[in-house]
C-alpha cells in the first residue's frame, strides 16, 4: 500500500499539524477553557449581595476579584515559559484541573466546618488558587494557538478567542444573575465543572505532546521569586490606593518594595541561563512596542471601562438592575471587531492594516466619553461605546498576532506572554489610577455648602460613590429622622452627582489623551508580513 494513502491529511500548517477531527477538539477545548475564564470574571459580580448576606464579610468581599486578579496575573508569565521548557500539554491540562477543582471548592466555601478560617476567608483562598489555573489556560490558550496555525492564520483563530472574552462579558452577568435567582450563588461556580470537563477531554484526547528542543531547563528561581515579590506588592498597592491614598504609609511601602524588587528581578535575568522573561526579546521593536502599547491599552481603555456604569447609574440616572447590560454596545462592537481583525490578517497577511485604524478609533470613543456631560442622551454613550468597542476589538488580536510573527520558537510562550502580562498590569494601574482622581475631585465637590457640625459618622456614608446604590436603608436612617437631615441628605446626593460627573470627565480626559498619543505607537508599528506557512523550523506533524 503506498504511503500516501495511509498518511492522514492535516488541515493545519503550524508547528504541530493536526487533523481535521484533532484541530476541532482542539479549538473547542481551548475556547472552552478561555470562555471559563472570562466567565468568572464577570458572572461572580451578580452574585455578591448573596455571597456577602450568607458568608458575612461585607467588608473583604473586594478581595473576592482582587485576589483572583493577583494570581492569574501572576500565573500568565511564569507558566508561559514553562510551557517554552517542558511543552504546552500538561501544563494547559494542570491548569484547567486546577481551575475547575478550585471551582468546586468557592462554590462549597464556608460549608468546611474544619478548617480553621470563616466562610468569606475560605472563597478568597479559593478564589486565589482558581486564579492560577485561570492565568495558566489564558497564558498557554494563546500560546498553542502559535504553535498548530501559521502566523497569517493565527488572527483569524485569536479573533474568535477575543470574541468569547467579550460575549461572556456580555453574557456573564445575566447568566450570574439568573443562576443565582433560580438556584444558589453557588451554582456560579459550580456550572463550571461540567464544562471544565469537557475541554480538559478534548485536550487530552486530541492534543499532542510536544517535548521542545534545544532548551536548557533550568528554572530561574531567582527571576521567579523576585518577580512574584515584586508584582505582588504593586498589585496590593494599587487594589489599596482607593481606600488609603497614594501617600499612606502602606501604599508608599509597598510600591517602594516593588521598584526594589523590580531592580533585582532584572539584574537576576541577565544573569539566568533561561531567564523567566528573556530581556534579549525586547531588543526586537515590534517586541517591546508592542508591549508598551497593550500597556497603554490596559490603561487607557479597560482602565476607563470599569467607570462607564457608574457615569450611567450615577449622572444619568439608569437603574441598577439595568447595570448589568450597560456595557453590552462596546462589547458586542469589540466582539466584531475581532472578528474583522482575523479576517483582515488572514486575507491581507497584515496587522498594521487593523492596528492604526484600531487605535484611531478607540482614541475617538474616548474622546465622545470625555465631551459627556449632564445633558447627554444615552444613545450618544452607546454610539461612544460602539466607536470605542469596535477600535478595541481591532487591536485586541494585534499585539498577539505581531509578537508570536517575529519571538524566537523557544521563547513563543514567553513573548505570547508578556502582551497579556503588560495589558493586565496596566489595566490594574489605570483602574487604581482613574480611582484615585475620580475619588479626589468627589470628595471635594462632596463638601461644598455642607454645614460644619454635619457628623462624620453620616457623611462616611458617601465616601464611596460605587456604593451608594446599595445604601439606600442606611442613609435614610442617617438623614431621614428630621427636614434638616432629608434637606441635607437632597444636598448631599446633588452633590455626589457633581462629584461624579466632574471626577469621570477627568478619567475620560485623561484616558483620551493617552488614547490619542497610543496612535503615534501604532503608527510606528513595522508591519512584518505574516507568514502562511511554518518556517523557518521543521514542521512537526502529529497523526
Amino acid at each position: 500500500m503506498p504511503a500516501s494513502a495511509v498518511e492522514p491529511k492535516f488541515h493545519t500548517s503550524g508547528l504541530i499539524r493536526l487533523t481535521r477531527p484533532q484541530m476541532f477538539a482542539t479549538m473547542a477545548g481551548l475556547m472552552l477553557a478561555v470562555l471559563l475564564a472570562a466567565l468568572d470574571q464577570t458572572i461572580v459580580g451578580t452574585a455578591e449581595p448573596r455571597i456577602i448576606a450568607q458568608l458575612s464579610g461585607f467588608d473583604r468581599y473586594p478581595w473576592v476579584s482582587s485576589m483572583y486578579l493577583l494570581t492569574s496575573t501572576l500565573a500568565v508569565p511564569i507558566f508561559a515559559k514553562l510551557s517554552d521548557m517542558y511543552g504546552r500539554k500538561w501544563f494547559f491540562l494542570g491548569g484547567a484541573t486546577t481551575f475547575v477543582v478550585t471551582s468546586a471548592l468557592c462554590g462549597a466555601a464556608g460549608t468546611f466546618r474544619f478548617l480553621p478560617i470563616d466562610g468569606m476567608n475560605q472563597l478568597i483562598v479559593f478564589r486565589g488558587l482558581q486564579g492560577i489555573g485561570a492565568g495558566m489556560m489564558m497564558g498557554l490558550a494563546f500560546t498553542i494557538i502559535g504553535d498548530v496555525f501559521s502566523p497569517a492564520e493565527r488572527g483569524k483563530y485569536q479573533g474568535f478567542f477575543a470574541a468569547s472574552w467579550g460575549l461572556a462579558s456580555i453574557f456573564g452577568p445575566t447568566l450570574g444573575g439568573w443562576l443565582t435567582d433560580h438556584t444558589s450563588w453557588r451554582a456560579v461556580f459550580y456550572v463550571n465543572l461540567p464544562v471544565g470537563l469537557v475541554a480538559i477531554a478534548a485536550i487530552y484526547f486530541q492534543f499532542p505532546e510536544l517535548h521542545p528542543e534545544g532548551v536548557k531547563r533550568k528554572l530561574d528561581w531567582a527571576g521567579l521569586i523576585s518577580l512574584i515579590l515584586c508584582i505582588v506588592p504593586l498589585l496590593l498597592a494599587l487594589t489599596w490606593v482607593t481606600d488609603y491614598g497614594w501617600s499612606s504609609a502602606r501604599v508608599e511601602t509597598l510600591l517602594a518594595i516593588s521598584v526594589v524588587m523590580l531592580a533585582i528581578f532584572l539584574r537576576a535575568e541577565t544573569k539566568a541561563i533561561e531567564p523567566l522573561i528573556p530581556l534579549s526579546l525586547f531588543r526586537e521593536p515590534i517586541i517591546s512596542l508592542c508591549s508598551v502599547a497593550g500597556f497603554v491599552l490596559g490603561m487607557g481603555m479597560f482602565g476607563v471601562i470599569i467607570y462607564l456604569p457608574l457615569f450611567m447609574q450615577g449622572v444619568l440616572g439608569a437603574s441598577a438592575t439595568q447595570s448589568g447590560n450597560l456595557l453590552t454596545p462596546l462589547m458586542m462592537g469589540a466582539v466584531v471587531g475581532t472578528i474583522v481583525t482575523g479576517q483582515i490578517t488572514l486575507r491581507l497577511g497584515s496587522y498594521k492594516v487593523a492596528a492604526v485604524p484600531g487605535s484611531i478609533l478607540v482614541a475617538i470613543g474616548m474622546i465622545l466619553f470625555a465631551r459627556m456631560g449632564e445633558a447627554t442622551q444615552r444613545i450618544d454613550v452607546v454610539v461612544a461605546m460602539i466607536v470605542a468597542g469596535f477600535g478595541m476589538g481591532l487591536l485586541q488580536p494585534v499585539y498577539t498576532v505581531a509578537v508570536q510573527n517575529v519571538a524566537p520558537r523557544k521563547y513563543m510562550g514567553a513573548a505570547t506572554a508578556s502582551t497579556v502580562f503588560f495589558r493586565s498590569i496596566g489595566s490594574t494601574m489605570g483602574v487604581a489610577i482613574f480611582g484615585s482622581v475620580l475619588l479626589t475631585g468627589y470628595h471635594r465637590d462632596l463638601m461644598k455648602g455642607v454645614p460644619a457640625d454635619t457628623p462624620p459618622a453620616a457623611l462616611k456614608l458617601f465616601s464611596n460613590p460605587l456604593l451608594l446604590a446599595r445604601m439606600g436603608p442606611q442613609l435614610q436612617a442617617a438623614f431621614g429622622q428630621s427636614e434638616s437631615g432629608r434637606g441635607l441628605l437632597q444636598m448631599l446626593l446633588a452633590n455626589v452627582r457633581i462629584g461624579l460627573l466632574h471626577g469621570l470627565q477627568h478619567i475620560f480626559f485623561a484616558s483620551a489623551v493617552i488614547m490619542s498619543l497610543a496612535v503615534l505607537l501604532h503608527l510606528a508599528l513595522r508591519d512584518v508580513p505574516l507568514r502562511r506557512h511554518h518556517a523557518p523550523e521543521p514542521e512537526i506533524p502529529v497523526g
